[in-house]
């Protein structure tokens, strides 16, 4: 039975999908009395994200000529949103749809999904962590009456206090043994691989970097993200290699680290954020090898967004930003486990 016929016979999973209006309701409400303006980027663009391993939605914009050129469903809004920011827009956020290929149906993922993307001007990324922990505070508030606690899946989660914060270099110390030194290098890395008895042979194979990314996302996929989904406080991961910085900028105290962050509640990644990247010089180095790293993987090639670089470039202020998942956020508050719980017309159900 697909969603929308349930929703004749099922009162309560009725309450249940209403979920999504309550949630996003509570959200506008936190930001616009913190005096983000909300704004609205295309969906439709020319360049999208360069990141290596996502896969994207390609289509053409067919003109009346005509002639046609290469269109792309966005990964993310980032890019618009930091030339919006580049022209003095201040503090920003945005609800909207983004759009990932090759993603699962089901289970935590839909490849048609609802993204909160919010960039807070004159702040590093240790106090939007705090802002977002005020965030989840506040939709809680809106929805249950209280902030304190959250209960999902039977265990109740403590949102009274700081959430748990760990660095990467702290979390791979405390689960894999693992100094900093050795997290970063391949050949550790694929020793503690062995020793827990991974298959590493293919991986070998593999240019270092690619090796490295392999190795550290196997291992902090399944030794780390299963131990913290054990906490009763939601958990922040911080301070990410120089390698996974994305957009974010490099720590100036370790260079080898970022700041980026990302926010985990019962099992589950709720959203990843920067304390924002403004060399253009960088950026642009950075999506170039991104490109290569595209290509090394087999993946279609694309076009870099110059208009990006071109915001950098003009100046754009200090700030720090993230990304949620807003129907994984729905589904703390639903207490489901599958995204089709709430979503009016899953991916599962319409292909």
């Amino acid at each position: 039975m697909k969603n929308w016929q349930r929703l004749k016979q099922d009162p309560q999973f009725r309450q249940q999908l209403l979920l999504r209006e309550q949630v996003i309701d509570a959200t506008r409400t936190f930001f616009k009395a913190r005096q983000y303006h909300e704004v609205e980027t295309p969906l439709l663009v020319s360049a999208p994200g360069a990141e290596p391993y996502l896969n994207l939605f390609t289509s053409k914009l067919e003109l009346p000529d005509e002639s046609s050129k290469n269109a792309y469903l966005l990964t993310s809004p980032e890019y618009a949103m930091k030339k919006l920011l580049a022209a003095n827009m201040g503090s920003i956020f945005q609800i909207c749809k983004s759009f990932r290929n090759r993603e699962s149906l089901g289970g935590t993922h839909n490849p048609e999904f609802t993204i909160l993307e919010f960039y807070k001007v004159e702040t590093n990324y240790l106090e939007l962590m705090t802002e977002f922990e005020g965030l989840l505070r506040s939709i809680n508030g809106a929805i249950t009456g209280q902030e304190t606690s959250l209960t999902y899946q039977g265990k109740s989660y403590d949102l009274s206090q700081p959430f748990v914060r760990l660095t990467v270099a702290e979390a791979f110390a405390k689960y894999l043994h693992l100094t900093a030194d050795e997290l970063l290098d391949v050949k550790a890395l694929s020793h503690k691989a062995m020793e827990l008895g991974y298959a590493t042979q293919e991986i070998a194979t593999l240019p270092p970097d690619l090796a490295w990314e392999e190795l550290y996302n196997q291992l902090f996929l399944n030794e780390i993200e299963t131990k913290i989904a054990a906490f009763d406080q939601p958990v922040i991961i911080f301070d990410y290699p120089a390698p996974q910085a994305a957009l974010a900028r490099k720590k100036t105290s370790d260079p080898r680290f970022a700041e980026r962050f990302e926010v985990y509640l019962g099992g589950m990644e709720l959203g990843n954020a920067f304390g924002e990247l403004l060399d253009a010089t960088e950026q642009q180095a950075r999506l170039e090898a991104d490109l290569v790293l595209r290509q090394q993987l087999g993946k279609p090639e694309q076009p870099i967004d110059y208009d990006f670089i071109a915001a950098l470039q003009s100046g754009m202020p200090e700030c720090s930003g993230m990304a949620v998942g807003m129907d994984r956020l729905i589904m703390l508050w639903a207490d489901a486990t599958e995204i089709d719980e709430v979503l009016f017309f899953p991916a599962s159900q319409m292909f």
